[in-house]
């Protein structure tokens, strides 16, 4: 299956999505050692590492769905409507090269996976900050259809890809395998595994589709659109949402580099409307959404209009409860939602789950954090508040409770 074309053909060579050598060879560093890897092959970020100091907003993204408040933003015209010049967004193949090219200030504005910054922050002394979420939910467990998982109790002596050792996708994973007692490990190709381990595998997220249709994973956790296209075309099938095991968990956050924001706060504050407002029409125009980001519309992402509609907006209770995807009808979430608040309660839990959860590489760093610290430091509540203040619908989002909006209890239930 080609992820471009969408044809049932494996394409080794696809370029729309093929990394360059030094990108595999960086994921592969951080395959066999997680984040520290990354910070080695940089050298550490250091003062030496410094965005962009004019006003352009320069984006870089991954061809996720957890970008869409980005290119939202630019594709409805929102950052023009605040008198900001906004290149269009830059594509990016892979996590470990968008850190790179936003912490060597290539980017003033990126999607991260929420437990990046964490690192950034705190083991390499990077001024990163989260300024809003970009979504909750979106992500998902696809299988294999003839890999005989029925559920989590069945991952024992299967092989699972995740997109980084550093991801909710991860943290959620082990959480939902420890409670079916399997025990997630890390070993070699070739190394036996226990009836009762599960081998985790770091995979670029559009490698997934094509290695669970050639049988050379069992199942992979990642983020849309990847599994809707594993469920259209690599004979795949949704095990289960991960908004159905963490209630409207966060997955990506809106990142930027704090000395930028203290240096241009009217900037700063320009730029988070833009996002509130991009996320608010998300919210409420999924389909519309779909199609702009799609190769039949803007092209920010280069798959097939139904594709992204699926990714978005396909969640029936019918169909995923009569095969166990969704077991929680009654939290009413959607595939993917759009609200920008940073509950400091799932950072906390992030936080405490991350010294949890196997990794590659050394955590050392993890286990000096104090959860209500880096709730504090790590993000700025500030700027996304006044956004809020200005567009007050994202309060109307389905993952936002009406009566409380900006606090919340953490529900995770597998």
């Amino acid at each position: 299956m080609c992820i471009n074309c969408g044809n049932d053909i494996v394409h080794a060579d696809d370029d729309r999505f093929r990394f360059a050598i030094n990108r595999r060879q960086t994921l592969d560093m951080l395959a066999a050692g997680g984040l520290a890897a990354l910070g080695t092959m940089l050298g550490g970020f250091g003062q030496s590492a410094r965005a962009a100091d004019d006003d352009v907003v320069r984006i870089g993204y991954l061809p996720i769905t957890d970008a869409t408040a980005l290119l939202v933003a630019h594709g409805m015209g929102y950052f023009k409507d605040e008198g900001l010049e906004a290149e269009r967004p830059t594509l990016i193949r892979g996590w470990s090269p968008l850190v790179e090219s936003f912490a060597a200030g290539k980017f003033n504005l990126v999607h991260l996976l929420k437990p990046i910054p964490v690192w950034m922050r705190y083991n390499n002394n990077f001024p990163v900050k989260i300024m809003a979420w970009a979504h909750t939910n979106g992500s998902g467990v696809v299988v294999g259809g003839e890999s005989g998982i029925a559920s989590f109790k069945d991952f024992g002596g299967k092989q699972v890809a995740v997109p980084f050792w550093y991801s909710m996708h991860n943290i959620v994973l082990q959480y939902a395998l420890r409670k079916s007692g399997i025990k997630p490990v890390i070993k070699g190709q070739g190394e036996t595994l226990a009836a009762d381990e599960c081998n985790l595998q770091v995979m670029a997220p559009p490698d997934m589709p094509p290695a669970l249709a050639a049988k050379k994973i069992d199942a992979y956790i990642v983020a849309e659109p990847f599994n809707a296209l594993g469920e259209t075309k690599a004979g795949g099938r949704m095990l289960r949402f991960t908004g159905d095991i963490w209630k409207n968990h966060p997955c990506c956050v809106l990142c930027m580099n704090e000395e930028v924001t203290r240096k241009k706060p009217e900037w700063t504050q320009k730029v988070m409307n833009a996002l509130v407002r991009a996320e608010i029409y998300a919210s409420a125009n999924k389909k519309e959404v779909a199609k702009l980001l799609s190769k039949d519309g803007e092209g920010y992402l280069p798959l097939p209009a139904p594709v992204i509609e699926r990714a978005m907006t396909y969640y029936d209770d019918k169909t995923y409860g009569e095969s166990g995807a969704i077991t929680h009808p009654d939290w009413k979430l959607g595939r993917i939602d759009f609200q920008p608040w940073p509950y400091p309660s799932a950072t906390k839990l992030i936080v405490g789950a991350m010294n949890e959860t196997v990794v590659s590489g050394d955590t050392t760093f993890l286990k000096k954090l104090d959860p209500e610290f880096v709730a504090k430091d790590l993000v700025d509540y500030h700027f996304v508040k006044q956004a809020m203040t200005k567009y007050p619908d994202w309060k109307t989002s389905p993952s936002v409770n009406p009566d409380d909006p900006f606090a919340r209890t953490e529900v995770l239930s597998l």
